[in-house]
């Protein structure tokens, strides 16, 4: 089947970082191959990089026209860098985009190269360093008025992109280069990440001569120059200066971001401690940096982007649960994993169970043993670099196990079995008996107990349920429901609903932006026929307005329409409602916050990877899953790639089918995916395993 023809029968197109209505068809008019395929992904490459900067330019061009107060050119620009500063990403983007449209339409080839250096940052923040690269090379290509405050920053950000692809000879001459073309405000910052550079690739003798000519930085960087000294005496072998240095800094730090300096110092201490060999003192840092992160680890540090340093908050967790669980301390291990998950998730949605909360703290395991029920069993994994923890808590008892899979690896193999099941190739059998003995085949699950999965970085996007074991797929031995995390699963399953089983569904949205869904359309019409309290909004009628109006009043949410995951900012991801006078029906999922759903037990976003928002390295659970929870919702059922039509309304049939019989909403999602599995023209996973039900696996909507 040409790839064409497959995109018209499938539930909408995901917009990764805003990729441009009609790509995958402009991609394969002079092609006819599936995705994977070289020529492929050669011909979408190509076609990508081309429409990218359209897109980006019509986007300028449209959100300046709706401007009231129109600013200059430059006055843009110096919003995109101050919002990316911040980790408003997305609006850093728009911001530039409309310098960028300012620039085109009044030939102004400076303000052009400004903008372009602006999108090389921002992207470069968001981690797309794909993008972040092409723009820093198309702003080189123009002629800045001030080719410093342009070269400088570009040939930074392509070294920091080098950086972070672990291509550190390339990003040293790129950090040369931006030496070279920086101003002299600007260089002691490319000078650190230059010596950070060095001493990531062993070269301690490079980066001391760095360190030593870099002239003293301004205050903005003092703490960070103090804590890359530190860095530089323990790859010159000197632990126990290098100890001395991070206490200097920790008492040195003042002022407002005092708490964040003293939590990088104290987790240079713990380093410290390591190459001295004092283990035990090395944890204690390490649990306590834990700790004082949680008060600080939501707010974004542009700062450690800048030097190159890419300080992350999860190293410190992760360091504290792999010396924990060595120490044989394996709940310490689980409880920092649960406090290194979704912290904020946790608080919003105690305050919609019960506003009489005792505290913020994670779960304890005492608690999760007595919210276990017989034949429930959690699993929760916490991915590191060099291997898999693995806790499984069932029958009164928690064991943690130590799998040999590196991240890499094993993300890797995720993604391999999950290309392999939107190509409908038939190696993904293979692939999933080979990643189910790898994953779960050590922990010797027992067939029949309800599964209870806590993923972790790119498990997330795993359909566990696609599995395989020498008995079939993995649904068919187990009931499986995902969780963010143990804490928030055991909040959202204390929530208590009346007998109401009321349905508010939107079908098949009027938008003009992408084609017509008639399959969403009857999906709709035939699961409402299950609900005689119902509220049931088609095309135009199915707008944002109505959604804000109408979505908290039943006990059940179910949108069919499209979705575009945005990889930026995945809170500005969003479901295509119908367009309305000048509101082009864009529910994006920052705007759900403001919807009450405090009321709805299950939302079901039948949309193309409604569930795919960025996993972070701290698993903060963003974009859709993230906002219709803090809404209120208990539950949802979302989906992990682009759906079939056809399938999908039998699947969401069987399933309300089976919660309208009053079924557990873990036990309707297993009949569901059954009944679709038992179809021989469904049986391959892309058909009936695309859907993850994700939260309170106990909730009822009728019987």
């Amino acid at each position: 089947m040409a790839y064409h023809q497959f995109i018209r029968r499938s539930r909408g197109w995901v917009a990764l970082a805003g990729i441009v209505s009609g790509l995958a068809q402009a991609a394969t008019d002079d092609i006819q191959e599936m995705p994977g395929s070289p020529a492929f992904e050669s011909a979408v490459a190509r076609t990508r990089d081309a429409e990218t900067l359209k897109a980006l330019t019509a986007e300028g061009q449209l959100l300046y026209q709706r401007e009231r107060v129109k600013l200059d050119g430059y006055q843009y620009c110096s919003q995109a860098v101050a919002q990316a500063e911040r980790g408003d990403l997305r609006e850093s983007i728009k911001s530039a985009s409309k310098a960028l449209h300012v620039g085109q339409a009044q030939g102004n080839e400076d303000l052009v190269a400004v903008s372009k250096r602006d999108l090389a940052i921002a992207y470069s923040y968001a981690g797309e360093l794909d993008r972040a690269e092409q723009y820093a090379r198309e702003s080189l290509g123009h002629q800045a008025r001030n080719p410093q405050i342009v070269a400088g920053p570009a040939y930074k950000v392509l070294g920091d992109v080098a950086t972070r692809r672990g291509k550190l000879p390339e990003a040293i001459a790129f950090y040369n280069q931006s030496f070279e073309a920086a101003s002299d405000r600007f260089r002691p910052l490319v000078q650190l990440s230059l010596a950070n550079a060095y001493i990531a690739s062993g070269e301690a003798a490079r980066a001391r001569s760095e360190y030593d000519r870099i002239t003293k930085p301004e205050s903005s960087l003092a703490a960070m120059y103090q804590r890359g000294l530190g860095n530089l005496l323990i790859a010159e072998g000197k632990p126990a200066e290098a100890l001395k240095a991070f206490e200097v800094a920790s008492a040195a730090a003042a002022g407002p971001d005092a708490a964040y300096h003293k939590l990088w110092a104290l987790e240079g201490m713990a380093r410290s401690d390591l190459s001295l060999g004092n283990v035990s003192s090395a944890r204690s840092r390490y649990i306590e940096a834990a700790r004082q992160s949680e008060a600080i680890r939501s707010k974004f540090r542009s700062e450690e982007f800048k030097s190159g340093l890419f300080g992350d908050v999860q190293k410190i967790f992760e360091q504290a649960i792999v010396l924990s669980m060595d120490a044989g301390d394996i709940e310490g291990a689980w409880q920092l994993s649960e406090r290194s998950r979704a912290r904020a998730l946790l608080d919003v949605v105690r305050e919609r169970v019960a506003a009489d909360s005792e505290s913020s703290a994670a779960v304890s395991l005492k608690e999760l043993l007595a919210s276990l029920r017989k034949g429930e069993t959690l699993v929760q994994f916490h991915s590191l670099d060099d291997r898999l923890l693995v806790w499984i808590v069932s029958d009164g008892k928690m064991e943690g196990r130590s799998l040999p899979l590196r991240s890499a690896d094993l993300g890797a193999a995720v993604e391999a079995f999950r290309r392999s099941i939107f190509e409908r190739r038939r190696t993904t059998v293979e692939l999933a008996d080979a990643l189910h003995e790898k994953l779960l085949g050590p922990l010797a699950l027992p067939a029949d107990q309800r599964l209870i999965i806590v993923p972790h970085r790119g498990l997330h996007y795993l359909p566990f349920q696609a599995l395989r074991t020498k008995d079939g797929y993995l649904i068919q031995r187990n009931p499986i429901a995902v969780v963010p995390s143990a804490s928030v699963a055991l909040q959202l399953a204390k929530r208590r609903f009346d007998a109401s089983s009321k349905l508010v569904a939107f079908g098949n949205p009027a938008n003009g932006a992408r084609e017509d869904l008639p399959g969403a359309e009857r999906e709709v019409q035939l699961i409402s026929n299950l609900f005689p309290d119902r509220r049931v909004f088609f095309q135009r009628d199915a707008s944002k307005a109505r959604f804000r109006e109408a979505a908290g009043a039943g006990r059940i949410l179910h949108v069919a329409a499209h979705a575009e995951v945005d990889s930026i900012d995945p809170l500005h991801s969003r479901i295509l409602l119908a367009a309305e006078g000048n509101d082009p029906g864009f529910l994006e999922a920052r705007e759900v916050y403001a919807v009450d759903l405090k009321g709805v037990s299950l939302v079901t976003l039948s949309a193309c990877e409604s569930g795919l928002g960025r996993v972070a390295r701290g698993d903060e659970i963003q974009g859709f899953t993230r906002s219709f929870l803090t809404a209120g919702a208990s539950g949802l059922v979302v989906s992990l790639w682009p759906v079939a039509d056809d399938s999908t309304e039998l699947l969401m049939t069987k399933l309300y089918g089976e919660l309208a019989k009053g079924s557990e909403a873990i036990d309707a999602m297993r009949s569901a995916q059954i009944a679709v599995l038992a179809q021989k023209k469904f049986a391959h996973p892309f058909f009936w395993a695309p859907f993850n039900l994700i939260g309170d696996w106990r909730l009822r909507t009728g019987g």
